[in-house]
């Protein structure tokens, strides 16, 4: 079991809990593309949390996509065929992993906004029809919420 981040860093050891959610599921070869994420009290994710690192342990993965299944590559199937693939694999819903809604359809402008104001950092959009492609592309665009705290954090 291993974690992967975009640039290729092996986060196994820094989230534990990811890796030990992942390691409860029946299916043993899988691969995810998802989110680390600190919930807060209030259900949401806790930007300024996940990056002081002071609370590793209790990191999740908030999981968009399956890339991966038993050995059988996905990525090139539309997201309307990996999808359906995530909540069964997820089912028993471990601790540690769970899957991101799906909200397909031309409700962009409105989700987005709803989204906003329940205080969420922004929303993941991908093309339902478009095979997976790894990295920053025109597939998908993560839309961020400016008036998120987050938006104002400098690195």
């Amino acid at each position: 079991m291993r974690l992967f981040t975009r640039n290729g860093y092996d986060w196994t050891k820094r989230y534990p809990w990811i890796v030990e959610a992942a390691l409860k599921n029946r299916e043993e070869q899988f691969v995810i593309d998802g989110e680390a994420v600190v919930l807060g009290v209030d259900g949401a994710s806790d930007f300024n949390a996940l990056h002081s690192r002071k609370q590793d342990a209790e990191v999740q993965l908030y999981a968009f996509d399956i890339l991966a299944l038993g050995g059988e590559d996905l990525r090139q199937l539309p997201l309307t065929m990996r999808k359906p693939n995530l909540a069964p694999l997820l089912r028993a819903r471990p601790d540690g992993i769970f899957v991101a809604p799906f909200e397909g359809g031309e409700m962009g402008p409105h989700l987005f906004n709803a989204a906003c104001g329940t205080g969420l950092e922004g929303l993941v959009s991908k093309r339902r029809d478009r095979r997976y492609i790894a990295g920053r592309t025109k597939e998908w665009i993560k839309v961020k919420n400016r008036t998120h705290p987050a938006m104002s954090r400098q690195f």
